[in-house]
């Protein structure tokens, strides 16, 4: 197994280091994206007190040069708290804080699609919506091989891995049971977790959340994933298509409902959604990975459990279809549905705006509307 070196320090040396005691002062520790629109970026600072609010929680900057955001001559960019959760990693009292990228003029980075969503979600809180999203990743030796396949081959065809138990058919769940319990401690609504199709591949589910807590709880529980596997030495992937050939993708199934489709009756509403996705289907394949459907085009072929990128298709239990209707959901005429076209690597700020301005602002077209 290609792990990474430092994964071989002493844990148990670095933990004598923890438990001293910290007196009043405070770890905070910022963490936002870059300018991929996909990687992670962290840093600490120290507060003299315990922060209660996000009040509380002072802007900071950093060097957006290094980042893929900004050019050395006018490199400064500034963090704003939007977000806080408990530090499972540092424990109480300290915190870990979600930021928005804004440039040096103020205005947002190219990769903050917070603050757009911030402001559609806000137009919408009277329907209530609630998201759930099902976070599907590969774990990666640092070399880039599948963790616990064959060196030089491959494990046994798929089958016998979804749900798994047993050496030969659950690889990593370390650090899946680390990954839980370290969201439950943060205050993720992390909802579950399960093995997935291809060996070494894993799923788990944060939700219900409401409106722009959807995306904080999922770049979060991301970052959480990535922390743990940096303690073990693993890497975790989110492409889209980690192994070419017969093997699963990755995505980001996402549910959605309104208060109305939540009520009886509400099937009539979840079909209106529908209907709007279904004329609008190039601009959410465009909002649903960070290459406007370039990393997807490698995912949604109309094999291995997804619809054809190029068609839009809807059913009741059908998961080959890009929209989902959960067999329950159609017995009882009302709940939610579920969109299975976001890939694992996708902005769940993108996906869930895309969302709300098709389903519940009623936009049309290829282009989104400019809110002012």
């Amino acid at each position: 197994m290609a792990t990474s070196a430092s994964s071989k320090l002493s844990k148990a040396v670095k933990q004598q280091y923890l438990d001293l005691p910290q007196g009043d002062e405070v770890q905070a520790m910022y963490i936002w994206i870059d300018g991929t629109g996909e990687g992670l970026r962290c840093k600490t600072r120290t507060l003299d007190s315990e922060p209660k609010t996000i009040e509380d929680l002072p802007e900071w900057n950093f060097d957006g040069s290094s980042t893929y955001q900004s050019e050395g001559s006018n490199s400064d960019m500034y963090l704003i708290p939007q977000a806080m959760f408990r530090d499972p990693f540092r424990k109480d009292p300290n915190k870990l804080v979600l930021c928005e990228v804004l440039k040096y003029n103020r205005k947002p980075a190219e990769t903050n699609l917070r603050q757009m969503c911030n402001k559609v979600m806000d137009m919408v809180q009277n329907q209530y919506p609630w998201f759930g999203m099902e976070q599907e990743y590969t774990l990666l030796g640092t070399d880039g091989h599948p963790f616990g396949w064959p060196s030089n081959g491959f494990p046994g065809p798929q089958g016998p891995y979804y749900c798994g138990v047993g050496a030969d058919k659950a690889y990593g769940r370390d650090i899946v049971e680390a990954h839980y319990r370290a969201c439950l401690y943060a205050g993720v609504k992390i909802c579950g977790t399960n093995a997935e199709v291809m060996p070494a591949q894993w799923e788990f589910q944060v939700g219900p959340c409401e409106g722009i807590k959807m995306g904080d709880h999922l770049w979060i529980a991301r970052f959480l994933l990535h922390r743990v596997c940096e303690d073990f030495g693993i890497v975790a992937s989110f492409d889209p298509k980690p192994i070419p050939g017969n093997w699963n993708g990755a995505g980001c199934h996402t549910n959605f409902s309104t208060k109305e489709m939540r009520e009886e009756g509400g099937l009539k509403y979840i079909e209106e959604s529908i209907e709007r996705l279904a004329k609008r289907h190039q601009y959410h394949i465009r909002a649903y990975d960070p290459k406007g459907g370039l990393d997807n085009a490698r995912r949604l072929t109309g094999h291995h459990e997804t619809s054809n990128i190029n068609e839009f298709s809807a059913g009741v239990a059908n998961r080959g279809a890009s929209i989902r209707i959960p067999r329950s959901v159609g017995q009882e005429m009302k709940g939610y549905f579920e969109d299975r076209r976001p890939s694992a690597n996708c902005d769940p700020y993108a996906v869930t705006e895309a969302l709300v301005r098709t389903c519940l602002l009623n936009e049309e077209g290829e282009e989104p509307v400019n809110y002012k």
